[in-house]
């Protein structure tokens, strides 16, 4: 079995972040994983993305045309990917800059305010964790403890950061909302 998927926004989002913590909590289930992050002009506010493959197979090619799942965290994004998305397949958007929905009757579509929580939380610096939240919840492609492990992990030489990102992953798993 393979599940793809695509992370998208503007530069300084955290978007690449997000695609790393998916693929290391690949890594740690075993799985096989390919994670391939956009670098260049994304990173001074133009759309940045990265896609994420797992499976339980070796991957083929870490190239996806047409994931089955999309977090659209700006409406650029929403706007470029949305239509990319497999039949079936899922997006969660970012309320608080999309706007509008893609349009789709043919897959599943979340959306979550991940600025207005962040904010509430304190600093819009966890707006992709609080996503992140949302985007397990709704996927159930990890259990939210394996996610924290990672978190922890990845912040263990920051740990002010890490009650902050642990609070963004509950409030985004908590705040999933289908549409």
């Amino acid at each position: 079995m393979q599940m793809d998927m695509m992370f998208t926004g503007f530069g300084g989002q955290g978007i690449l972040m997000m695609g790393k913590i998916i693929a290391l909590a690949a890594l740690k289930e075993g799985k096989e994983v390919a994670w391939v992050p956009s670098y260049g002009p994304e990173m001074r506010g133009g759309t940045a993305y990265c896609t994420v493959v797992i499976g339980d197979e070796p991957i083929g090619s870490p190239i996806i045309q047409n994931p089955m799942n999309l977090v659209a965290m700006n409406q650029p994004s929403m706007e470029k990917f949305s239509q990319l998305v497999k039949p079936g397949g899922m997006i969660l958007k970012n309320s608080s800059l999309v706007p509008v929905s893609s349009h789709r009757t043919d897959l599943t579509e979340y959306e979550i305010a991940a600025n207005e929580i962040a904010n509430d939380l304190g600093t819009v610096k966890v707006t992709n964790v609080v996503a992140l939240g949302a985007f397990i919840e709704c996927s159930g492609i990890f259990s939210l403890d394996l996610i924290r492990d990672i978190l922890n992990q990845e912040l263990s030489k920051k740990p002010a950061l890490l009650d902050i990102n642990l609070q963004a992953i509950e409030r985004g798993k908590s705040a999933c909302v289908s549409i």
